[in-house]
């Protein structure tokens, strides 16, 4: 081998090995100093519009995408009695479930509304992690429907159980064949002025530092 090339496959040879190193660094600095997760939603609290009784939908003025204050009115149900429906909070109508003229059942959904100024995200953060996290951490937040953005983030809460006690059909063990699996926990996460962009059920990642 030359002695020009074997400086060359030298330098290359280097190069690895400081990249290795490099990559090597970012990792640990990341584990170290972040929990991160891409197990997480875009989520708000969902206010439903019901009818309070059977009867006849009239004047129906819930179109998607509406915003409305608490209290006004979005309809009448006409039946024993005219009964005004009025919405249970502000915000956005973000799905209408009936059509005017409709016939509804007591209890039947009318539409959802959602502030869309207060929304935040439920990242599930696994079990052995939650020990470096409490309220108030500092979170960078992607969006998935808002790529090249990062929203500032607070976790406002860590939840009380893990997402699977809640699960309709849990594993049983009772067979002796039990394998450990890493349970998660839902941590609530507030965001800062999310664009017009970031929409409720979205995916979304999260880097929660640990301080």
């Amino acid at each position: 081998m030359s002695r020009g090339r074997l400086i060359l496959t030298n330098i290359i040879a280097l190069l690895v090995v400081i990249l290795l190193i490099g990559g090597g660094a970012y990792y640990y600095v990341q584990s170290s100093d972040y929990v991160k997760t891409d197990n997480a939603k875009v989520s708000a609290d969902l206010n439903t519009i019901t009818a309070p009784a059977a009867g006849k939908i009239t004047g129906l003025s819930a179109e998607e995408g509406k915003e409305v204050s608490k209290s006004d009115k979005i309809a009448t149900l006409e039946g024993e009695k005219k009964v005004s429906i009025s919405a249970p909070a502000s915000g956005t109508i973000i799905k209408k479930q009936v059509n005017n003229g409709q016939m509804v059942q007591a209890g039947q959904t009318i539409a959802h509304v959602v502030d869309m100024k207060e929304l935040y995200v439920i990242a599930n953060v696994k079990e052995d992690e939650l020990k470096d996290l409490e309220s108030g951490d500092s979170v960078d937040v992607t969006v998935d429907g808002d790529d090249g953005s990062t929203l500032d983030g607070k976790i406002e809460e860590i939840g009380y159980a893990t997402n699977s006690l809640f699960s309709l059909m849990p594993k049983s063990s009772d067979d002796g064949n039990y394998t450990k699996v890493t349970q998660t926990v839902p941590v609530k996460i507030s965001i800062k002025n999310p664009s017009d962009k970031v929409k409720p059920g979205m995916n979304a990642e999260v880097k929660i530092s640990k301080d």
